[in-house]
């Protein structure tokens, strides 16, 4: 065969010659010679399919693949092509792959490069010189490749990962074709069905994930179906799908049939070809083999995840939920039904009620107790659910058939609004089913849905074809969604703090949760709210409602137990049900959860977020006002392992209990708050009958947020100003370049922050210091507008303190463990400056207000005091405190001692009082909940003492005044942060290997403000950079400022304790 080789490069040597040779023009000739090797075989170049992402060539033998060639123009290196993203591929997808230069030819086995070899040479001079050796190696290598079969499949894993990588590819044809000319054809037209019907704001690239994951898990499911001898083929697919699931039956041939887009066939071709070559029935077996703690169905499902878009996973909140988890709730939620409802049966019922008809004012017959899980997932609680009741029937299986078409699958629902676990659920439970001895009817299905449950059901007209499809699946959903009496609704909802589903529907009725006692939060931005999980609480509250009574089980992120922002939602909860029981499983790493003995505290699922089993009922014509709260901690290991056994750690614990044998503390009541996590009642009602700081300083926000630290913070201002020159001289994609800026965020573009210094006037004008970190001044360019040098610039607060003689209180609303989140400033503060922990976002509460072009403060009235500015004090605080010490007010600055008081007196106090070690201890647990509170005194000498604490304390934290110099540093050297250690027994900070600051106490080495630990945090911020003179100073002025505001704590609590302790009077 050597000779049609050599015509072969006779041929691309004569069009190379003519010098306008391509890629393309050389095609032809590749065509002729891969045909030439076998009547039969066929070599498609369709550019249709290239421009979506196929390889040049399909080959195959009649309709049989073999594998796929991909051609580059001659002189290409083709081993620097290997690791571009699309050969990575390629490597990953396809079995048997060819990639050449039309010289040169490199053959790949499972991603592998098996031969290599030349038809001839390309030398510098770019003259082709043939090579008569290489052309019989070239000959053997193409022999090879058509031989080779594609090899078999055998493991879940390798089929897994040979399914994502395929996926990727379907999923970038599709996108591909929807940006063609004719906007994807009849693609389009399928996005704008499921945009109509399933998800309203559905954008092309999440229809493309959704439409790649339905081809490949229909084409799964189907050959699942499919015995091993039997013909598997894309056109057959769909005839082979499980009949218990009729949407994909009757979508699957429009979207994957005969009448699939032609630009996406090879892809999907080639993965019939390998599930066709696939050991299913090792597959299967394999499936069979569910343990406690891991189910191979959704293990199988996770690594594809896993392989294809691990990003996805996150931003819907996908995580398989672990068997123990699921066993607690199905066998608490059967108890809850047995004992608290008098259901004998409980999951197990079959008894039938009636109840009235939605449709008009007749009554209908219908079960009693029907189950929803609204997020199915992979159906993992479904599984347990009907494996927790045929344990019931191991003494009955002759009843069991009968039972199950009659009372189960008529009682058990499911919505699923990605199509790979909805797929997998129909798959998984099927198979169980079928395993438990149950054959489906030719007209039964599972009552599983393809639909958002958070969309509210709508009215859809009758359509054809692939929408009459969807819409025939939704208004299934439908019927659920609006007029079935669920009973029991459980599951794992999803968690996604930044959710897409914004649907008006469940948007206003989670407005229920943003009010408490009929006010409204008044939270600035209640985000949390938004939270995925929290929908699911809400519509399960609401449907729940809807029937009257029943009961809601679900293991969801703990955080709305206790956070302030959830207040509303608590309380709404509570009127609702009867009684509630929180199970909170803890783990949450955020908040670097340790066990209340000190050992670590593991979460029940791979992720950082603390989870909690909540459990809600509702009985029928209940009387009381608001629930019972019932709460239990579960903290420790996940699994503690004894000569290969499970004897302890969470998942013993879930599995060995429920709700019946958890030991439950009943929570009273907590006005205000409603929380669902125990409080020390007594001192509750102490701490808050005390004044939170946010009613005290009434204009506050959090600190500034750039979005672009590396930008726009320097710690030199002359860095500062040859960025800003940066700005104004170079264009936009110059700028990104210079700067590494790849995208822009929401809030902050190269663009806008450019418009914003061009327009903003001189460079004096706007820089300014910022409190970055605690005695971590900085500097940065700032002019108040949002979305400009700064993202959110805050200048609400910040214009009182840019350039302004001000005070400003720096605290947290919340905090993860102790309470040490205090500090103060005089400059514009960044939004981490006191935490970079989750959820402790810095406050900054300005002393004084200046009169500024700010809207709201217009309404401030003129004072005599400097630059007419004013106390940012209440007046009902104001005059609270003045009635209790017996003394004037001052609207500036400090007060005699004797006869008056004024803002800086007030202020200096506060700070002394959060600085009270024993203030910390005493209302720790309050005070991780929302903002510190001050209590106040009626006792002159005790608020003069604390006062003159505090305002020593504000004059070292301004590091206007310092401490006795404790620290050396005695060894010269390059002054370079490369690593910072401390050596406790020498009381020696190390900076690099030869240099240290000495003689420093480990009480001073271990302080922290906030969340930083700060002798650390301070030279950690600086690794790489050589300290100078004015920073080596400073750093051992800071050494002596923590040693001193050591020394003012324990004096502060003298001087309380001196005077009675807590609480004032």
């Amino acid at each position: 065969m050597t000779h049609q080789i050599q015509a072969y490069l006779q041929d691309v040597t004569q069009i190379y010659q003519k010098g306008n040779g391509t890629e393309h023009t050389y095609r032809p000739a590749l065509k002729k010679l891969l045909e030439s090797f076998g009547n039969d075989i066929l070599a498609v170049n369709e550019p249709k399919r290239i421009a979506c992402g196929a390889p040049d060539f399909w080959i195959g033998q009649g309709a049989l693949e073999i594998g796929h060639l991909e051609a580059k123009d001659i002189g290409i290196s083709l081993k620097s092509l290997e690791k571009k993203n699309q050969m990575q591929r390629y490597f990953n997808a396809l079995g048997n792959l060819i990639l050449t230069d039309h010289l040169e030819f490199r053959w790949y086995v499972g991603g592998e490069l098996r031969l290599s070899a030349a038809v001839a040479t390309f030398d510098k001079q770019k003259k082709i010189k043939p090579d008569p050796d290489g052309i019989a190696q070239v000959d053997q290598l193409l022999r090879q490749f058509l031989l080779t079969k594609v090899v078999q499949v055998t493991t879940p894993k390798a089929l897994a990962k040979k399914m994502a990588a395929l996926a990727q590819l379907i999923r970038d044809a599709i996108n591909t074709a929807l940006k063609d000319s004719d906007r994807g054809g009849m693609l389009r037209q399928q996005l704008e069905s499921f945009q109509r019907v399933l998800i309203r704001d559905l954008t092309g690239e999440q229809f493309a994930d959704m439409y790649a994951q339905t081809i490949c898990y229909g084409l799964f499911a189907a050959r699942c179906n499919t015995d091993q001898v039997s013909t598997f083929s894309r056109e057959t697919a769909g005839f082979r799908l499980p009949k218990t699931n009729p949407f994909l039956r009757g979508i699957f041939n429009q979207i994957a049939g005969s009448e699939l887009d032609d630009r996406i066939t090879w892809a999907v071709d080639t993965l019939a070809s390998i599930l066709q070559q696939t050991d299913m029935s090792g597959i299967l077996s394999d499936f069979g083999k569910r343990s406690r703690r891991e189910d191979p169905v959704v293990h199988f499902y996770e690594t594809f995840l896993a392989e294809y878009d691990p990003k996805m996973r996150e931003s819907r909140g996908v995580y398989y939920t672990p068997e123990p988890v699921v066993s607690y709730i199905v066998r608490s939620v059967d108890y809850i039904l047995k004992e608290k409802f008098g259901i004998k049966k409980g999951l197990a019922d079959s008894k039938k009620i009636h109840v009235n008809n939605p449709k008009d004012e007749g009554k209908i017959e219908t079960h009693q107790v029907l189950i929803l899980d609204p997020a199915v997932g992979t159906g993992t609680f479904m599984h347990s659910v009907i494996e927790h009741i045929y344990e019931g029937f191991k003494n009955q299986k002759g009843m069991w058939s009968s039972y199950v078409s009659q009372h189960l699958l008529p009682r058990l629902f499911g919505f699923e609004l990605l199509m790979a676990p909805y797929t997998v659920a129909h798959m998984k439970l099927g198979l169980q089913l079928q395993a438990l001895g149950y054959d489906f009817s030719s007209d039964e299905r599972l009552k599983i849905y393809l639909t958002n449950t958070l969309q509210e059901a709508f009215q859809i007209p009758a359509a054809d074809g692939f929408l009459n499809r969807i819409r025939d699946e939704a208004e299934a959903a439908k019927g659920v969604k609006q007029d079935t009496p669920v009973m029991v609704i459980l599951g794992n909802p999803p968690y996604s703090y930044e959710s897409i589903n914004t649907d008006p529907w469940i948007v206003n009725l989670v407005k229920d949760y943003y009010q408490v006692d009929g006010k409204p939060l008044g939270e600035r931005n209640p985000k949390g709210l938004l939270d995925d999980y929290v929908k699911f609480i809400r519509f399960a509250q609401h449907r729940i409602a809807e029937t009257g009574y029943g009961v809601v089980a679900f293991i969801t992120n703990h955080g709305y137990l206790d956070n302030p922002t959830f207040r509303g939602m608590r309380q709404n909860l509570m009127q609702t049900f009867d009684e509630i029981y929180v199970l909170d499983l803890h783990g949450n790493s955020k908040k670097k959860e340790v066990c209340p003995d000190g050992l670590p505290d593991k979460n029940v699922f791979d992720i950082q977020q603390g989870v909690a089993i909540g459990i809600f009922i509702k009985y029928q014509n209940s009387q009381q006002n608001l629930a019972k709260v019932y709460h239990a901690d579960l903290w420790g290991s996940r699994e503690v392992y004894e000569n290969k056994q499970l004897v302890g750690g969470k998942y013993h614990w879930l599995e060995e209990n429920d709700i019946s044998s958890t030991e439950w503390e009943k929570l009273d009541s907590t006005p205000d708050f409603y929380l669902l996590s125990p409080q020390n009642i007594d001192l509750q009602t102490e701490y808050f009958n005390n004044y939170q700081i946010t009613q005290i300083f009434k204009i506050n926000s959090v600190g500034i947020s750039t979005s672009r630290d590396r930008i726009t913070i320097h710690f030199d201002e002359q860095n500062l100003i040859n960025i800003l020159n940066q700005f104004k001289d170079f264009p936009i994609q110059e700028l990104k370049l210079q700067l590494d800026l790849d995208k822009d965020t929401r809030d902050w573009t190269v663009e806008l922050a450019q418009k914003d210094i061009k327009t903003s006037g001189a460079y004096s004008d706007h820089i300014a210091k910022v409190l970055y970190r605690p005695f971590d001044i900085r500097h940065t360019y700032y002019t108040g507008r949002s979305r400009g040098f700064h993202s959110m610039p805050r200048g609400e607060v910040m214009d009182h303190l840019f350039q302004n003689d001000n005070l400003a209180l720096c605290t947290n609303r919340q905090v993860n463990n102790n309470f040490r989140h205090i500090f103060v400033t005089e400059n514009i503060t960044d939004g981490n400056a006191v935490s970079l922990e989750t959820r402790e976002r810095t406050y900054i509460f300005p002393l004084y207000l200046y009169p500024t072009n700010t809207p709201t403060l217009f309404e401030l009235e003129p004072t005599n005091s400097p630059n007419g500015r004013r106390p940012n004090l209440a007046p009902e605080f104001i005059n609270e405190l003045s009635e209790k010490l017996g003394l004037e007010f001052l609207p500036d600055g400090k007060g005699d001692q004797v006869k008056n008081f004024a803002p800086e007196d007030i202020f200096n106090y506060i700070y002394a009082v959060f600085h009270s070690p024993e203030y910390r201890q005493r209302y720790a647990e309050f005070l991780k909940i929302d903002f510190p509170r001050v209590p106040l005194t009626s006792n002159k000498k005790l608020f003069w003492e604390l006062a003159n604490q505090g305002e020593k304390l504000v004059q070292l934290h301004l590091m206007k005044a310092t401490g006795t110099e404790i620290s050396s540093y005695p060894v010269a050297g390059s002054n370079l942060v490369e690593q910072v250690k401390y050596n406790e027994t020498q009381q020696q900070i190390w900076i690099n290997s030869e240099q240290y600051f000495a003689n420093i106490p480990p009480h001073i080495w271990n302080f922290y403000i906030g969340g930083y630990q700060v002798c650390q945090k301070w030279l950690k911020d600086r690794k790489n950079r050589e300290l100078s003179f004015d920073d080596l100073s400073h750093y051992q002025n800071i050494i002596s400022i923590l040693d001193e505001t050591i020394a003012t704590m324990m004096d502060i609590d003298q001087i309380i304790n001196k005077y009675g302790g807590f609480p004032f009077l």
